[in-house]
């Protein structure tokens, strides 16, 4: 009976959480629609752009970070959180995101186990790896790895995140 209370509760309070989470995320205008072929053109308007990052990374490494996600979506990633958090806090969260169309993260911290984010070090290549990144991805049909945090998405949800993951990170830059 006490394990159950306690399951309760915890339950309970991981739903207060999740809640208050909703209604704290932006509920400004995106950069575009967010979809792949929103997030390419967002892209696309960025080549030649001189640009500046207000707070944490450099544009450089969001490229490279957002590109090693894509990436890791068809190769898999470094490392996973735990089963448990992979089945029930993950996909919570990402429900959230998928239902307000925004997503709000630590827009400073790594991807568990994932490479520095030094490489391509210009911005014009950081981009461009994105871009083809996310080329890949729209092309892929075969099977996709885990999320290392939301754990099993189709390739929809999949694009859903990346574009949500990028437009997040975009918040932060700005025109130099």
């Amino acid at each position: 009976m006490r394990r159950r209370t306690l399951l309760k509760g915890a339950a309970v309070s991981g739903a207060a959480v999740l809640g208050a989470g909703y209604w704290a995320l932006p509920a400004g205008p995106r950069p575009a629609a967010v979809s792949l072929d929103g997030a390419r053109q967002v892209l696309a308007d960025l080549q030649g752009r001189a640009l500046r990052s207000v707070s944490g990374w450099s544009p450089s490494e969001v490229f490279n970070h957002c590109a090693q996600s894509i990436d890791y979506s068809i190769d898999g990633y470094p490392e996973l959180k735990p089963a448990w958090f992979r089945h029930t806090l993950g996909p919570a969260a990402f429900a959230v995101f998928s239902s307000r169309g925004a997503m709000r993260h630590p827009l400073d911290e790594a991807i568990p186990g994932a490479a520095a984010l030094s490489e391509p070090a210009s911005q014009a290549l950081a981009l461009q790896r994105l871009q083809a990144a996310f080329e890949r991805f729209a092309e892929h049909r075969g099977a996709l790895q885990p999320h290392f945090a939301y754990g099993v998405l189709d390739h929809a949800e999949y694009a859903e995140a990346h574009v949500l993951h990028l437009y997040n990170h975009l918040s932060l830059i700005r025109p130099a």
